[in-house]
């Protein structure tokens, strides 16, 4: 066993620097030891990204009822109700939390927070920083966690597996200890130990070949959870984004749903506003059916992608409420207040995960899940513009609390052993693991899209299986890095998106099949509970609203 491996002592171990991740610090108090881990930079993570903003109830006009009806509506009547009142009801005090932190917003002609509207939303009710939220708020929150002395920051270290008591055959109910994590730097791995571990890291669309996620997104919460002991649901529905750039020289470009919110049409290469055919609520409906009516006209008219049209609008008010799309796409060459954006769907959010309690609490005791990572019953089976960032602050701040309420300052970390890398050798060849991950992608874009049938379907579950013993070997026999931890992760994940895919015999929200085109009267949710993959169990605490 090699003798270079380091073991840290936390009260807190948060993997993730986004929203999710980052409330959780800031929300514990300042006598927690917490360590911060980032597979990155502190800013690569998917927040950073998130051109729309936070939907949070301020307006006189609008109501808490409202939002909810409206998210249980876009979530295909799937969104468990209690998840929904929690989350819609921390919306102004997680908008509270961003304001005490600095975070700078954009406000109205009276000084007052300015709201946008979104797809799904029958309100105004989009807290925006022009057109670069997320940026806004990860900036600003990672400035407060560096302020911090309690919040140490680890970047560039990639979590490998979670260490639970159940694993090291101790006594007692199984209990989240600590995780392994890679030194993406030095390749060397590291023990953190802590009473309580928050997985906050993101979602899994990486396992797509076109996704507006960053690279981080691939699975490596859901995965460890599930390998730990952990239920997973709702894995078949996965969101694409309707309108993702498209242009050879800008990978993963997301246009933000605001410019439709703001009165953008979606036109065919002949002028037509196709979306009047679909839904009666045009280009406003919610991102599933926005996202299934462009890939029907590419799929029927054989073309590429569509156009986002903007151009109606005054070239003043473009410039004011998409200043970052403006400047960016005026870079590739693109001028949107005289043309329009060539746009195609692409994977954009994972709406199942890590099944958690109101306190973002996991079957296992002391180990969270929040955000993306987590399964609230928030999303159903579709999310809401906007809501996902909600969800991380009101999560990460109920889970804060739950830590509080339930940290003991006698805790002793039991004997843990060091990584073992004694039985392993460095590889031979990493184009193994780059020739798996690129077919593993291009199976899931082919096979496990936007349009599902059970034969695409059953052929990516095989070719999954083999991809998977393949890579299990190869995990096994060789030293471990960022590329092979991630596709370890991003083909467990893909297999849970297949299994749920296969368990819903229905087309509901963002699980479409033309095998199953109509909605079943009762509603379920689909569990994965390990070591074996379940089929569907009854959806529990729901109502229709």
């Amino acid at each position: 066993m090699s003798n270079l491996h380091t073991t840290h002592h936390f009260d807190v171990i948060i993997v993730g620097s986004g929203g999710a991740g980052l409330s959780l610090a800031l929300s514990l108090p300042d006598h927690f030891k917490i360590a911060l881990l980032a597979k990155s930079t502190l800013t690569d993570a998917s927040t950073y990204f998130a051109q729309g903003g936070i939907a949070a109830v301020l307006d006189e006009t609008d109501s808490l009822e409202q939002h909810i009806d409206d998210t249980m509506i876009a979530g295909a009547q799937l969104c468990e109700l209690d998840s929904v009142k929690q989350t819609v009801e921390g919306g102004k005090p997680s908008v509270d939390f961003l304001l005490k932190h600095g975070v700078q917003f954009t406000l109205d002609e009276q000084a007052q927070l300015h709201l946008t509207r979104e797809g799904g939303h029958s309100q105004r009710r989009i807290i925006h920083a022009a057109d670069a939220t997320g940026r806004a708020i990860s900036s600003t929150l990672v400035q407060r966690a560096q302020e911090k002395s309690n919040i140490h920051i680890f970047e560039n270290y990639i979590a490998i597996d979670l260490i639970s008591s159940q694993k090291l055959a101790l006594e007692g109910e199984n209990r989240a200890l600590g995780l392994y994590a890679l030194n993406e730097k030095n390749e060397k791995v590291h023990t953190f130990l802590a009473p309580f571990t928050a997985l906050a890291c993101g979602g899994a669309m990486k396992a797509y070949l076109y996704t507006s996620n960053p690279d981080i997104a691939t699975g490596d919460g859901i995965a460890m959870a599930y390998r730990a002991g952990c239920r997973v649901a709702n894995m078949e529905f996965n969101q694409f984004h309707p309108t993702c750039l498209y242009h050879p020289q800008a990978r993963s470009f997301l246009i933000t749903e605001a410019m439709r919110g703001e009165g953008a049409y979606l036109r065919l290469p002949d002028g037509e506003r196709f979306m009047l055919r679909f839904d009666e609520r045009a280009e406003l409906a919610p991102r599933d059916i926005v996202a299934r009516a462009i890939d029907y006209e590419i799929k029927r008219l054989g073309i590429r992608h569509v156009w986002l049209d903007i151009t109606h609008k005054d070239e003043a008010f473009i410039q004011e409420h998409f200043p970052t799309l403006y400047a960016r796409l005026l870079e590739l060459g693109i001028d949107i207040t005289q043309e329009m954006i060539p746009v195609v769907p692409a994977a954009h959010y994972t709406c199942g995960g890590v099944v958690v309690d109101e306190h973002s609490q996991t079957d296992i005791k002391g180990l969270y899940a929040i955000g993306e990572t987590s399964y609230t019953g928030l999303h159903g089976a579709n999310r809401m513009a906007s809501n996902s960032l909600l969800e991380c602050f009101v999560y990460g701040m109920s889970a804060a609390q739950h830590i509080q309420n339930q940290y003991h300052d006698n805790y002793q970390s039991p004997n843990v052993p060091a990584w073992d890398d004694s039985q392993v050798t460095n590889p031979d060849e990493d184009v193994v693991i780059l020739q798996n991950w690129d077919e593993l992608r291009q199976t899931m874009w082919n096979y496990v899209g936007i349009v599902r049938t059970t034969k695409r379907l059953e052929r990516a579950l095989h070719r999954i299986e083999m991809l998977k013993t393949e890579i299990t070997e190869y995990y096994q026999d060789y030293q471990v890095s960022k590329n092979l931890i991630e596709l370890r992760n991003l083909v467990l994940v893909s297999e849970m998106i297949v299994r749920c895919a296969m368990a819903r015999q229905e087309s509901r929200g963002l699980h479409f099949t033309l095998d199953y085109p109509e909605l079943l009267p009762e509603l379920r949710k689909t569990v994965l509970s390990p070591p074996n993959f379940a089929l569907e169990q009854p959806l529990v605490n729901l109502e229709v609203v």
